[in-house]
């Protein structure tokens, strides 16, 4: 097993009255001051919570926004994920990392191990916030990004929270950054994803969106069952050179067999067809449909493998192992981080067992 050294050391430094503040109300978003040294390097940052239901777990996840210096490593702000209910801590990062493999953009996520005024605070996932220094530090085009703050993030004019036409074809989402004129390129997409015709909706969502990547985004949350990934859980990238949306995942920790919950989660659950209005309308369309399954069909052969991921699990594993055997929050818990290899591999296993028996009832 690898020893401490494997992961960053983060040490976060609270004045007793900021920290009252904090915890004074878990719901307030309005951050306090702080100060984080890595690697003997000093920061001033802004810290809040983050999450919604996942702010009343023992084991908080933060929010940073850098302050002085402005950034830290090309980034403005970064999120800190305590991963508590996922009882292998993994699923976030292997789902992001599998994205990425994909071909999808996907936020890069690391592990460390976090210190609040002296105390051990145990294992930590540290996640890239999707945001105009995500898109700068991949050469990518200025755009807009949205995120999907709520399931109204459905692609139809017909809100999920709600259960009628939507007031705003905005619903749903968060300008994280981008133009006023964005915002009605996002409702014209959403729009149009409605009311199209058949015969020309081919021809058309390629003006707004890349098709190819949101079908792999697709594949994405189908191999790794992200039940909320079809209306939550993802951003929006507008590109301003083509002018074409593409979808980011977020938030994949309740994945690879077990639910938001830390629950088992049966392997066919989650439907290869996905749920929302976009994936119906698309693979409604032969050409995508037979191009998505050969995506499912060639992902099944080469990635989605117990050869292929098991080792990327166990390197994982062994990482952050010694980590969690001192974690105060997952110590109690080590036996049954121990199995979760096997836990994941075992879902592997079976999902890709249902996902080829769905495929091969497809005429296409």
């Amino acid at each position: 097993m690898k020893d401490q050294s494997t992961l960053p050391q983060y040490q976060l430094f609270i004045h007793p009255k900021d920290l009252w503040e904090l915890k004074k109300d878990i719901w307030d978003d309005d951050p306090v001051p702080a100060v984080l040294r890595v690697n003997q390097k000093r920061l001033d940052i802004d810290l809040a919570y983050r999450g919604s239901h996942i702010r009343d777990f023992k084991k908080k996840s933060y929010h940073i926004t850098f302050y002085s210096p402005k950034t830290f490593r090309r980034a403005k702000e970064i999120h800190l994920n305590a991963e508590y209910k996922d009882p292998s801590m993994m699923r976030n990062k292997l789902s992001l990392d599998f994205f990425a493999e994909l071909g999808t953009l996907s936020p890069k996520a690391n592990f460390v191990s976090l210190q609040i005024n002296g105390k051990y605070e145990g294992v930590y996932l540290e996640l890239e916030s999707v945001d105009e220094y995500f898109l700068a530090k991949r050469n990518l085009a200025d755009g807009a990004v949205f995120y999907a703050v709520d399931d109204d993030a459905n692609f139809s004019l017909v809100s999920d929270l709600e259960r009628d036409t939507k007031t705003s074809l905005e619903l749903g989402y968060e300008k994280k950054t981008g133009t006023k004129e964005d915002d009605f390129y996002l409702q014209d997409m959403i729009y149009k994803i409605n009311t199209v015709p058949k015969s020309e909706f081919k021809g058309e969502i390629v003006k707004h969106l890349d098709a190819d990547k949101y079908l792999r985004w697709l594949a994405g949350v189908v191999f790794t069952s992200n039940y909320d990934g079809f209306v939550h859980n993802y951003a929006l990238y507008r590109n301003h050179e083509t002018g074409l949306f593409e979808v980011i995942p977020w938030d994949y920790d309740a994945t690879w067999g077990r639910d938001i919950h830390g629950d088992r989660m049966d392997a066919d659950y989650v439907r290869i067809q996905g749920f929302n209005t976009l994936t119906a309308r698309l693979l409604d369309e032969p050409y995508f449909r037979k191009a998505y399954k050969q995506l499912l069909e060639e992902t099944l052969q080469t990635r989605f493998t117990i050869e292929h991921m098991k080792p990327k699990v166990m390197s994982l594993y062994e990482q952050i192992r010694p980590f969690v055997a001192k974690d105060p929050y997952k110590k109690d818990e080590i036996d049954r981080f121990d199995r979760e290899p096997d836990v994941i591999c075992e879902y592997i296993k079976e999902r890709s067992a249902f996902i080829s028996s769905e495929l091969k009832q497809w005429n296409i």
